[in-house]
Formats: C-alpha cells, structure tokens, sequence
C-alpha cells in the first residue's frame, strides 16, 4: 500500500463564504481555523498547508452568550508601563467588529509559521458585503 503526502494546492484552493450572524463565536472560530489549516479535509496533513481561503459576513452581528458583551474583556499591551489597554466587548464590537473574530480565530490556531500563512487567509468584514464576488465562494453551513 502506498502512502500518501498531501501537496500545497496553490492557487486551487476553495474560497468558503461563512455568515455568523447570530452564531456563537467560539463554535464558529473553531470551524474557521479547522477550513484555515484543512483539517476538515481527509487529505489533512499537519507539514503542508492545505486550508482553503474563508470570507466571513456580518461580523457585527455575531452572538456572545450570557453576559460576555458587558463582562469580556479584550486586553493589548504596548510593552512600556502604564500600557495596558483594556476594552469591552460591546465597544469592539461597535469599533472594529472583525476583530472579535479575528482575535478567537487566532487564538485557535498553533503559535507557528504554517499557521501565520494560513491566518492571512481570512477575510472578515462587518456587514453583508464583500469584495470576493469574482473568486465565486462557497456558502457553508455549519450549524
């Protein structure tokens, strides 16, 4: 029996277009960074990038369940003192909606330069448009 090694697909990757309005965001990140790294591929091998590039719409609208709107809390470093910035997660959401996504969709993946590559291959955007309409992608539904 021959053994088989998966090979970077290259410009064939899949375009995949997930919507989240009212999903939540960590059922969803999860899903993202499993399409961003090809595990959800049976041809899934952890050396080669095989993921496919994912567009997600409405960003905005993504759930938080219980009260993590008031109570989660998104924190950045500057690295001098005094430098910590701390933020809710209904003020991201108003200001920079993708980055809710972003953020969960990263902290899911491996710390490695594979992964770095594949990370690039998200497109988020707040509303219901996009710009990917030539690269024809694919509607999932997950849930």
């Amino acid at each position: 029996m021959k053994s088989f090694v998966a090979k970077d697909p290259g410009p064939n990757r899949t375009w995949l277009l997930v919507d989240v309005a009212d999903l939540p965001l960590g059922r969803v990140a999860v899903k993202i960074a499993d399409a961003l790294r090809g595990k959800d591929k049976p041809t899934y091998t952890p050396h080669v990038d095989t993921g496919d590039f994912v567009v997600v719409i409405n960003a905005e609208k993504v759930k938080l369940t219980g009260n993590k709107d008031d109570q989660k809390i998104y924190k950045r470093f500057s690295g001098w003192r005094g430098g910590l910035k701390e933020t809710k997660a209904s003020v991201v959401r108003e200001r920079h909606p993708d980055r809710m996504i972003r953020q969960a969709v990263r902290g899911m993946m491996p710390k490695n330069t594979l992964n770095r590559k594949a990370i690039s291959r998200l497109k988020v955007y707040a509303g219901a448009e996009h710009p990917h309409e030539a690269q024809n992608p694919q509607m999932v539904e997950w849930f």
